[in-house]
């Protein structure tokens, strides 16, 4: 049974960006800080949380450095070939044009 908020679950961490990555990171930092210091103060309802966030930030860093090392695939590199694909098509139009001029 996993445990942490249903928002940051692996495949959705696999769909964001790098930068998005880091922006979740560093939210997921601040409501940790957030409920220890609800906790210190005797202010804090829910226990479990702070053990939900803390595997949140453990899912997130685990997913940048499987990124780092190459095994987790970034959504933008997803992405390049898809538009080399269009750029090579745009390329061999082009050649055509060039071809017509010519032969006028």
């Amino acid at each position: 049974m996993a445990i942490g908020t249903k928002e940051l679950a692996s495949a959705e961490l696999d769909t964001f960006e790098d930068q998005r990555l880091v922006e979740e990171l560093r939210k997921a930092k601040e409501e940790l800080f957030n409920l220890r210091f609800q906790s210190a103060t005797g202010q804090l309802d829910s226990h479990g949380r702070i053990r939900a966030v803390k595997r949140d930030i453990a899912r997130i860093y685990t997913v940048i450095r499987e990124r780092e090392l190459g095994i987790r695939a970034t959504p933008a590199a997803v992405e390049a070939p898809a538009k080399a694909k269009k750029s090579k098509a745009k390329k061999t139009e082009d050649t055509s044009d060039d071809a017509e001029g010519k032969a006028e």
